[in-house]
């Protein structure tokens, strides 16, 4: 430094009086000063050149921005044309977008990202690749990117001790970069470590593709946002197909591929398995049986090994973010997607989650604990991190909308597979005790409870298939409560089902003749029946009511019920007289313990009413059709189920004993009845059409009973099958009518087809067919 000669010594002059050039610094002071003063340089970054060189810096940053950290993308990528074009849209422009690409763990987001970057390098663009998992490696990397758009080190220095907005610096270089960049940030399932640096903008050197679980957040307000979802079946099926197009045909991946859910990740982990093989040659087919025992397991073998990232198992993709939701204080989440995760990947009505439903639910038992008023807080978190989508099922008789909760099949297995074991049976419990409440709902819905049973079933079979003995026993009683309400609904084929499995766990667990075992088996017997298995119906009914006599008692309720079931299989085979020993049989037992207006016997009673008839017990029916019809009416009120069948049989008798004006009337009263009890289409409605029909017939109204009866065969061939006892059966009675309409050559040709079927299933001795034999002579 110098100083002026002049100048007073005690007044210094302070200001700087020399220059510093390059690196060099400029010190003054007043008084002793010792400096101590150490200089790093680095060389000047180039201005030229495609990446740009700079020195060491003293925080960890990534090796490369310049290269994608992601695994190798499918060879071909499939069902993603209108996000690739998008993005395509978007380099072409040059810049000013943000494309946020969300959707669940595995539905190939990286992969999409991965396809862009590489079609920008393709064209000349920078490529840029940044890893938001976490604060630290996101701050790091784009630093790295300000280093590759030019930024000086001291600029970069400055700024990460702080002394400079970081994200201002990154910035500042990518909107004045003399190339056109494309930038991903992979991985921004916290949206708040993008938000909090503001390190996401729009910017118009580049365009900017993020990839996240986050569904919704403020920061994405403004970007086009692009939802990715598992793919259709025929392009995952494909996927399959090219990474192992030895292994089997497209049929084969098709099995596959709806056994995996359609997800991309578990699509790539199976077929890169299949492909890689040494040892053994599995072909889809052995795949998929194998996958019945261990689905995730084996999935992930197809994981290049070792492997630190868990986004690429389907074991542990998506415990990253319960783990992060469980951080950010919302371990509800994970409660919450335990319990879904005992039911099934159908959709599940919103209805059983809701606070008065759960706050019934035993919930606070579950580790983690949920209550009532933690169930909407939890599924928002679920919905918002694409571990569960909202949609809305509108398919039922009345198109009624119904709000339900799905979650992806795979999920729910890796997250089972994940509660620890002394907690199973605990979350079973809760998921049965929730599925009770929405059945009880269900059953006493008026606007659609065919649609509530529909979506609730899925989930109690999924249980049935998840049981446990401590579970068992209220599993099988639900599962009965479903199976009697799918089949009050019409729906004989799905209460099968339910019935089927029920009967075999009870057997499992509760034991061969248990009684909810035998209960389970009784409704199977009854379906088969209504579903034109006869004879399996007549064989199992008989094994029922063996064992409820010898574990009941041959007075207990149950067994007099099952012997007035068996009556109806052994009627609808032809064979009258012993199909009304069964039922005398019971209806004087339940007279006898239940009383003769109890509703059972009373059911009984209704029964008998069309089986006298055609026995010839013409003076019984007389005397008991009026009196069953008054009891019923009077002790169970007209629209109750029993007084239909009362009042529809009697018709029935009517009509053989010679009084179509009766029968007509008791007919349309029956018919109007069950139209109000289960809705226009359901098989009891068109049972009633036909004896009405009948009824027209009889009274020379022969338009509208061949009207009625086609109505009658259309919809039984609907519901019940073309080949169905009773569609068979209808179809000779149409014939019936149409001949007595004077339309003899259709009539004719119907008995041609369809009489010979009809005789081998009813027997010769059918009044029915014994009528239409005399008119066809």
């Amino acid at each position: 430094m110098t100083g002026d000669p002049g100048a007073n010594p005690a007044a210094p002059d302070l200001s700087p009086q020399g220059q510093a050039f390059g690196e060099g610094r400029v010190y003054q002071a007043s008084g002793d000063q010792v400096i101590t003063e150490t200089h790093h340089h680095y060389p000047s970054a180039t201005a030229s050149g495609d990446a740009r060189r700079v020195g060491p810096v003293p925080w960890p940053a990534p090796d490369s921005v310049r290269t994608a950290r992601a695994e190798r993308p499918p060879r071909i990528l499939r069902d993603r044309h209108e996000v690739c074009a998008a993005l395509l849209v978007g380099l072409n422009r040059g810049g000013g977008d943000v494309h946020v690409i969300h959707g669940m763990g595995g539905s190939g987001k990286t992969s999409v990202a991965l396809w862009a970057f590489h079609e920008a390098v393709s064209h000349g663009m920078v490529g840029l690749w940044v890893t938001a998992s976490d604060r630290m490696a996101l701050r790091a990397a784009m630093l790295a990117v300000a280093a590759d758009r030019g930024a000086e080190p001291w600029e970069l220095t400055a700024a990460y001790n702080g002394q400079r907005a970081a994200a201002d610096l990154v910035w500042h270089y990518l909107d004045r970069s003399p190339q056109p960049w494309l930038l991903v940030i992979d991985n921004a399932d916290d949206p708040v470590l993008l938000d909090e640096g503001s390190w996401l903008r729009a910017s118009p050197g580049g365009t900017v593709v993020v990839t996240t679980r986050r569904a919704t957040a403020a920061l994405w307000r403004g970007a086009v946002l692009h939802r990715l979802d598992v793919l259709p079946i025929e392009d995952a099926a494909q996927v399959l197909r090219d990474l192992a197009p030895d292994a089997g045909d497209l049929g084969h991946a098709e099995a596959v591929a709806r056994r995996l859910g359609c997800l991309p990740l578990a699509l790539n982990l199976a077929g890169t398995y299949l492909s890689r093989q040494l040892l053994e040659s599995w072909t889809m087919s052995d795949y998929h049986e194998r996958l019945q025992d261990d689905t995730t397991g084996l999935i992930d073998q197809g994981a290049d090994a070792p492997t630190g990232d868990s986004r690429h198992l389907v074991s542990r993709t998506w415990q990253i973010t319960l783990n992060a939701l469980t951080a950010q204080g919302v371990p509800e989440a994970t409660g919450l997607l335990r319990l879904l995760s005992c039911m099934s990947p159908d959709p599940l009505p919103l209805m059983v989650l809701t606070p008065g439903a759960v706050a019934a639910t035993p919930l606070y038992t579950l580790d983690p604990p949920l209550r009532g008023n933690q169930v909407e807080a939890a599924l928002r978190a679920l919905l918002d991190h694409s571990l569960a989508v909202l949609q809305e099922q509108s398919n039922g008789p009345h198109n009624e909308a119904v709000r339900c909760v799905l979650v992806h099949g795979l999920i729910l297995d890796s997250v089972h597979a994940g509660i620890p074991q002394e907690q199973r049976h605990v979350y079973r419990r809760a998921a049965v005790d929730l599925l009770a409440a929405a059945l009880r709902t269900a059953s006493g819905s008026i606007a659609g409870p065919t649609q509530l049973l529909r979506l609730i079933s899925p989930h109690i079979t999924a249980l049935l298939h998840r049981a446990d003995p401590a579970t068992a026993e209220r599993l099988v009683t639900l599962a009965l409560s479903a199976t009697r309400s799918i089949r009050d609904a019409g729906d004989y084929g799905a209460a099968l089902a339910m019935a089927t499995l029920a009967a075999s766990t009870s057997v499992r667990y509760q034991g061969d003749g248990h009684p909810a075992a035998l209960a389970a088996q009784h409704e199977q017997g009854d379906l088969l029946r209504r579903l034109g298995k006869l004879d399996q119906a007549e064989q199992l009914l008989r094994q029922v009511h063996g064992q409820r006599s010898h574990v009941l008692g041959p007075d207990h309720p149950d067994t007099l019920q099952t012997a007035a079931i068996l009556s109806q299989p052994l009627y609808l085979l032809g064979r009258h007289d012993e199909s009304l020993s069964w039922l005398h049989q019971a209806i004087e037992g339940q007279r006898r313990v239940l009383g003769d207006d109890h509703e059972e016997t009373l059911r009984s009673r209704a029964l008998i009413l069309e089986f006298l008839v055609d026995a010839g017990h013409s003076e019984e029916f007389t005397r008991e059709g009026p009196a069953t019809v008054g009891a019923c009416e009077r002790h169970l009120g007209p629209d109750h189920p029993v007084t239909v069948i009362a009042y529809s049989n009697y018709a029935y008798g009517l009509l053989h004993t010679g009084s179509p004006e009766g029968a007509e009337a008791a007919a349309r009263t029956a018919l109007a009845a069950r139209i109000r009890l289960h809705g226009p289409e359901h098989p009891l409605v068109y049972s009633a059409t036909l004896v009405l029909s009948w009824a027209l017939m009889l009274r020379g109204t022969h338009g509208e009973a061949v009207g009625m009866m086609r109505e009658a065969v259309q919809g039984r061939e609907r519901l019940l099958g073309h080949d169905h006892p009773l569609s068979v059966k209808a179809r000779v009675l149409l014939a019936e009518r149409l001949i007595a309409a004077g339309r003899n050559d259709e009539g004719r040709q119907l008995i041609h087809t369809d009489y010979a079927e009809a005789e081998r299933i009813y027997g010769v001795e059918d009044p029915d067919l014994i009528r239409i034999r005399a008119l066809e002579a």
